[in-house]
């Protein structure tokens, strides 16, 4: 019996994707979106390429994690609840170039969002080979809360003042009913809860539910989307600091944070080149060549899949 074990399994495995937060060098909780893995033996298995390795190198610094499952997205689930794990996680600087050790991941990966099994066509390689050199998170649970998605707290105004639009991340946030917000506890773990951010006189009130226990200090709100097959994925991403007011907490903004851009075509370029050169830096500063990606493995594993990812 583990901690995990006392969340529903069914409704966990549904979600597609949930918000995982680390903690930055300076201690903000930062959160994105998320594909995850329930092992057997009582784990969460989260995976990262070498271009988006600043999770793994948040965890290697401060194991202190936490995970929300609050997006019900492709999953089937309806009124699903929110499944908030808080916990440790590790990190090994071992680069895993195929599929081992996460053969499910990967299968799961594959059937839920089919798009991906293009990257293994030999066209796509030289493009798309950092997408599979990977870094495995392991998270070991130490708390399960399981919260009710019907009906979110909403902060006590209920309009917003002129100028409130001029807000960072104003017009990011407006585009989503609900948001995450990432704050620490007085422990200074890091805790998520979504919530209805109301833009105001210099930041976003925000209420969280009554176990959540956010206090003021860094913060950040996380909004994202993604369709059926987790494919046109958007995210944004407004850090802050979080601040107690007479009528409740406020998250007073201080910069947007957008790594997939806004969806044009250029920013896809743009982020194709990032991701290769962050992929060089990782390796230069080991000193390491570029391995070569296991296609034939990664292959074996998705051609399964494929009859069912076209149903």
């Amino acid at each position: 019996m583990t901690v995990l074990d006392t969340a529903p399994h069914e409704i966990l495995d549904a979600y597609r994707t949930c918000e995982f937060v680390t903690l930055g060098p300076d201690g903000t909780p930062l959160a994105w979106p998320t594909a995850v893995s329930r092992r057997a033996d009582g784990t969460l298995l989260v995976t990262t390429s070498l271009a988006f390795a600043q999770k793994a190198l948040n965890v290697r610094r401060d194991g202190r994690v936490a995970l929300l499952f609050s997006d019900p997205t492709g999953s089937g689930l309806v009124d699903a609840p929110h499944i908030f794990v808080g916990g440790r996680a590790v990190c090994p600087d071992d680069i895993l170039t195929g599929p081992q050790e996460a053969e499910d991941y990967w299968r799961m990966l594959f059937e839920r969002q089919p798009h991906s099994r293009g990257y293994l066509a030999r066209p796509m390689r030289r493009l798309m080979d950092w997408y599979y050199l990977r870094l495995h998170i392991t998270v070991t649970a130490e708390q399960v809360i399981v919260r009710s998605a019907a009906a979110l707290p909403v902060p006590g105004a209920t309009s917003a003042p002129q100028g409130a639009g001029a807000l960072p991340g104003a017009v990011e946030l407006a585009r989503y009913p609900t948001a995450v917000l990432a704050a620490l506890d007085a422990s200074g773990a890091p805790v998520l809860a979504r919530v209805r951010p109301v833009p105001g006189d210099g930041g976003f009130a925000v209420r969280v539910p009554a176990d959540c226990a956010a206090t003021p200090g860094p913060a950040s709100l996380l909004v994202h989307e993604h369709d059926e097959r987790l494919n046109h994925m958007k995210n944004t991403l407004v850090r802050g600091t979080l601040t107690q007011s007479p009528t409740g907490l406020v998250l007073v903004p201080d910069r947007v944070v957008e790594p997939m851009g806004s969806g044009r075509l250029t920013d896809a370029v743009r982020l194709l080149r990032r991701t290769q050169r962050a992929t060089d830096r990782y390796l230069e500063r080991r000193g390491l060549r570029r391995p070569e990606v296991q296609w034939d493995e990664f292959r074996a594993l998705a051609a399964p899949t494929r009859g069912r990812g076209r149903a």
